[in-house]
């Protein structure tokens, strides 16, 4: 996880501790509450001594509310309403402090935890707002519309301030209550943020500008000066207001688009563990969702995409995927390799099915390695045997000295990674129809021609001495078209003829010339030599 899992750093990440977690978020909100209602006490403190500065309230008469209980007052708020937040979160939050699944009580209880807290702020301004305008208007009438005016606007801002600061705090509890299946439910919410951000920042404020220009207007006693610095306290109040709310409220937005946006240029090179934590119930909160949804199909579709290039090769399952495949095949020129294992009865009857299903996986990833080494296509698995095509589909500028090389380095590694186990491999050459076969519903790739069973043959024939890999002549002949296929025939040495079982020409036979013995510390495949090995067995002969 990363620590702007919930959008700012602030609120760490996914994966902290739910101790932690739990620190973070209470002192927060603590943080938050303070902020929120030293705003709002600047706001009516300002108001009350210069924007709005008739009728006076620094008057003898008023000192013991101006300086003995306005202070205490505000003094007992700030602490009544830490605590009193710190109460009602704490309560709200059970199941997340006990790490448990919140019932559906708890889960609204906590949806509403926000507007809760919010609303107990509130609550202490409207206290304020009755004791003060009794207290001023009992000795001073006309500080009554004054003195609601101005508590009225400084608790809006402290609400509207409160109210975002509060759902950002939150976001790694709407994230759990989302995770649980709950909290999705508000689908309005980015308008209601916006339009209370409007409301507090530009509505208010602007409505305190015409209500002093009225008041100058029918008032004889208020002069051009006063009137002047009531609008200009208002319009720095807006100002000010209005650009704290838009930044907050454009903090619910921009924070989840930039995780978002990092999350897809994970996506756009490769990494599709880039899920980003859902942790809002509004529009923004269906696009997290969405992207990972998004995530999750691309995940899918890469796994299937493996599963398929693992069944029918990455090369067939690339061709596939780029167009739309159809039944029937084109002629082409392959080398193709055949292995089958020597003795499977036996091996089967002395060992357990796992056992045996374990050592046939050792002997297919040789295999398969070594082919896909050389470039050559794992056709399919026939039980204990296995077909590779070399040239098809993708093309080889000499499929048939890849093929040589992939037989030779599965006879060399063989006896030291698969000693169990000792197989025959044949390798022919010649033109085949590569392509899909079989039904509409159900096909596969292969190839069908004369070179899949001269390499079927090739194959039987080299369990005699499985050390020796056999090949045909025409394919010898076909691998010394390039520098590199020459210097593999080198390692090859002609047999005999041999009439192989179908056919009624003989077929001239090459070997394999066996490696040395390997050394364990040694990259046996880095150590072959390209010239000088001995035979080491008798030729081939044909049977009757």
């Amino acid at each position: 996880m990363r620590g702007d899992d919930y959008g700012s750093i602030l609120l760490g990440s996914a994966g902290e501790t739910a101790l932690r977690q739990r620190v973070r978020i209470q002192t927060l909100l603590t943080f938050c509450l303070i902020v929120a209602n030293a705003i709002g006490v600047s706001i009516a403190l300002a108001l009350v001594l210069v924007g709005i500065p008739d009728p006076p309230v620094l008057v003898e008469k008023l000192w013991w509310v101006n300086f003995i209980a306005l202070p205490i007052y505000v003094s007992t708020a700030f602490v009544v309403g830490i605590a009193g937040c710190t109460v009602l979160a704490v309560g709200r939050l059970q199941w997340n402090i006990h790490e448990r699944e919140p019932t559906r009580a708890e889960a609204m209880r906590t949806q509403r935890l926000p507007w809760t807290l919010t609303t107990f702020q509130a609550m202490l301004w409207f206290v304020g707002l009755v004791i003060f305008t009794i207290a001023y208007g009992v000795l001073e009438p006309a500080l009554i519309p004054k003195i609601i005016f101005v508590f009225g606007l400084a608790a809006l801002v402290v609400v509207s301030i409160g109210y975002i600061l509060i759902e950002l705090t939150l976001r790694p509890v709407a994230a759990d209550l989302i995770t649980y299946g709950y909290g999705r439910r508000k689908r309005s919410g980015l308008r209601a943020r916006w339009v209370l951000a409007w409301i507090t920042g530009s509505a208010i404020p602007l409505v305190g500008i015409l209500l002093v220009g009225l008041f100058g207007v029918f008032r004889d006693e208020t002069t051009k000066i006063e009137l002047f610095v009531g609008v200009v306290v208002l319009a720095v109040v807006g100002l000010t207001t209005g650009p704290i709310l838009t930044i907050l409220g454009s903090m619910s937005i921009v924070g989840p688009i930039r995780t978002m946006q990092k999350a897809f240029n994970r996506v756009s090179k490769g990494n599709l563990d880039a899920d980003v934590v859902v942790y809002d119930g509004t529009e923004v909160g269906d696009l997290q969702a969405g992207f990972n949804d998004m995530v999750t199909g691309l995940r899918e579709r890469e796994r299937m995409r493996d599963l398929f290039g693992r069944h029918v090769g990455h090369e067939v399952a690339e061709a596939a995927l780029a167009g739309d495949p159809e039944l029937g095949g084109a002629e082409r020129t392959v080398a193709s390799l055949f292995i089958d294992v020597i003795g499977s009865t036996t091996l089967a009857a002395n060992r357990s099915p796992t056992e045996v299903v374990g050592l046939l996986n050792d002997f297919f990833a040789v295999i398969v390695d070594e082919i896909i080494e050389h470039d050559g296509l794992v056709n399919k698995f026939e039980g204990d045997a296995v077909l590779a095509i070399f040239g098809a589909p993708i093309a080889l500028s000499n499929p048939a000295g890849s093929a040589l090389a992939a037989a030779r380095g599965i006879a060399d590694r063989l006896p030291e990674a698969v000693p169990e186990i000792s197989a025959g491999i044949g390798v022919g050459y010649g033109p085949v129809v590569a392509g899909n076969v079989g039904a509409i519903e159900r096909f596969e790739y292969t190839v069908i021609g004369d070179p899949v069973n001269e390499s079927a043959r090739l194959s039987e024939l080299a369990k005699r001495d499985p050390r020796r890999p056999l090949a045909s002549q025409r394919t010898i002949e076909a691998a010394l078209s390039t520098e590199s296929g020459a210097a593999e025939v080198r390692l090859w040495e002609e047999l005999d003829a041999v009439t192989l079982r179908g056919r009624l020409e003989p077929t001239v036979v090459f070997g394999g010339i066996p490696g040395p013995a390997p050394r364990p510390d040694a990259d046996r495949r880095g150590e072959r030599r390209i010239e000088g090995r001995s035979a080491g067995s008798a030729p081939v002969r044909s049977r009757p």
